[in-house]
């Protein structure tokens, strides 16, 4: 079962109405389409500062490009965990950010430079000058010019005006929804949440070529060695294979890279090495020491206040509980919600969280709250180690074909209850059932002696010693899946390839 269809199960299972007022902005939408369609309002061609080419971003103007930002700022927070509060961090990525900016041809932009506390490894960017990176990614780049040359990237886009670019040849192209701009007043959240869209949803091949254009430019003219990019982007497509094979999915690495729409790497290297090639002798700043020994104790993979993934079990010391999912399924952990998926794509698990107002019954909370809406079969009570707990089941009809659905409720305290949703492919139901009782069973509270075993993941920079060997290292490390490969991936080491005495790398320790 597919994360899409997930998505859509669970919209369906939690539908709701989302007011009137539809029908008055629909009838403003249209006339403008029309004067639109017209040719009333598309004088918006001009000549880009960054590229020297024309272009049409006259649906968003650069007045507009800063309040989309400032709208979709907080909410990309929230989605992505927060910001790193590390203020060395934030400070150090913040003067990097605006060394790169300080080189650009947008005097007029003012830049703000985001951590978000994140173990993804992605960067984007938002129109008005906002760039996110992930701790994820900075943990994977081995030097400050490799940060340098993604940030680079980034800014190309806004220099670029990808964004505005984007939402105004789309919004022409679908009168339907045009012009929200010049509605004002409520009709901005709309617009910026479009220009999110457009700046998440991944860029065309030539947009990606000209932000690899500009960021090389800016690298280059801060001092930052343009080949540091190509460099990164050998770790990156290594990292997509280990997180493919983590998966299960040994031939699907480009689902999970996020330069997966980026043009081939053989090109962004010849685009690299021409920059090279243009500034012979001069002394290229990497700064890979430098930026090894400030991201040393870096948090790794999940932050305590979401809980850990521990292989097959997800543990949450603060709030006090911890449950197991089967062999064969893969636990993601995330800001909302905890998912895993199981064989072959035939299965997916959904942990959440969820108050009640009205009820501390477990039936009630189950059938008139959480799954109103859904014809529920086979409704009972249960106890799940002590607790009250409902369950019932679907089936739900997606994109992808039915969904056998089965829904557990437990409470947890007097308006608390933690809710798992196990949706499995019908002719897949019956073998896992008995899978899925185990994961409820398997739900439980931790002891305070049991809370303080688990601690965080942490990046460690060592130096390596006269005699000491890549095994030395990865023994050290917590992982009892791929543990080499997670070295040599995060230390861009190729296979076979023997450590040197002094040299410095990254592991990662518990606490």
């Amino acid at each position: 079962m597919t994360a899409a269809a997930a998505r859509e199960l669970a919209g369906q299972i939690e539908a709701h109405d989302v007011g009137a007022g539809r029908h008055w902005t629909a009838l403003r939408l249209r006339v403008l389409g029309a004067l639109a369609a017209a040719g009333l309002l598309l004088g918006g061609c001009a000549v880009n500062p960054a590229t020297g080419e024309r272009q049409f971003t006259g649906l968003m103007p650069v007045a507009q490009e800063a309040a989309v930002g400032a709208e979709q700022h907080p909410q990309i927070l929230e989605e992505f965990g927060g910001e790193v509060q590390d203020p060395e961090i934030r400070a150090y990525v913040d003067r990097l950010g605006q060394r790169l900016a300080a080189n650009t041809e947008r005097s007029d932009v003012k830049y703000t430079f985001t951590v978000l506390d994140s173990d993804v490894v992605n960067a984007f960017a938002l129109p008005g000058g906002y760039v996110y990176i992930t701790r994820g990614l900075m943990a994977l780049a081995n030097s400050e010019a490799q940060l340098a040359g993604v940030i680079g990237h980034e800014i190309g886009h806004i220099t670029g005006r990808h964004t505005a670019e984007r939402y105004s040849r789309g919004t022409v192209a679908q009168v339907g929804a045009v012009l929200a701009s010049v509605l004002g007043g409520a009709e901005l959240g709309q617009l910026a949440a479009q220009g999110a869209q457009y700046a998440l949803a991944g860029w065309g091949r030539g947009q990606e070529l000209e932000a690899d254009q500009l960021g090389i430019r800016y690298m280059a003219n801060a001092g930052y060695d343009p080949m540091e990019m190509a460099r990164f982007l050998d770790t990156m497509g290594r990292h997509a294979q280990l997180e493919a094979l983590l998966a299960g999915q040994p031939g699907a690495a480009d689902s999970f890279n996020y330069l997966q729409t980026h043009p081939p790497t053989g090109e962004r290297v010849e685009r690299a090495s021409a920059a090279v090639a243009q500034n012979p002798g001069q002394d290229w700043i990497v700064n890979s020491e430098e930026y090894l020994r400030r991201i040393d104790g870096l948090l790794y993979g999940d932050n305590p206040e979401h809980g850990f993934v521990r292989d097959r079990m997800f543990v949450h010391p603060t709030l006090g509980f911890r449950f197991e999912v089967p062999e064969g399924f893969r636990l993601l952990n995330g800001t909302q919600q905890v998912t895993a998926i199981g064989p072959q794509q035939q299965a997916q698990i959904i942990f959440d969280v969820a108050r009640s107002q009205s009820t501390r019954d477990p039936v009630q909370f189950l059938t008139g709250e959480w799954a109103g809406q859904a014809q529920l079969n086979g409704v009972q009570s249960l106890s799940v180690n002590g607790r009250p707990a409902a369950t019932g089941l679907t089936r739900a009809n997606t994109n992808q074909g039915a969904v056998d659905v089965r829904l557990v409720a437990i409470q947890w305290d007097n308006s608390t209850f933690y809710r798992f949703l196990f949706a499995s492919a019908p002719q897949a139901t019956a073998s896992l059932d008995r899978d899925f009782q185990q994961v409820v069973n398997s739900f439980r509270t931790l002891s305070q002696s049991e809370r303080s075993q688990f601690r965080p993941y942490r990046l460690r920079t060592v130096s390596v010693r006269s005699g000491e060997t890549a095994e030395d290292y990865i023994r050290r490390m917590p992982f009892s899946e791929y543990a080499e490969e997670r070295f040599r991936v995060l230390n861009n080491i190729p296979p076979g390839q023997q450590l040197q005495p002094g040299q410095l790398i990254k592991i990662v320790t518990e606490g």
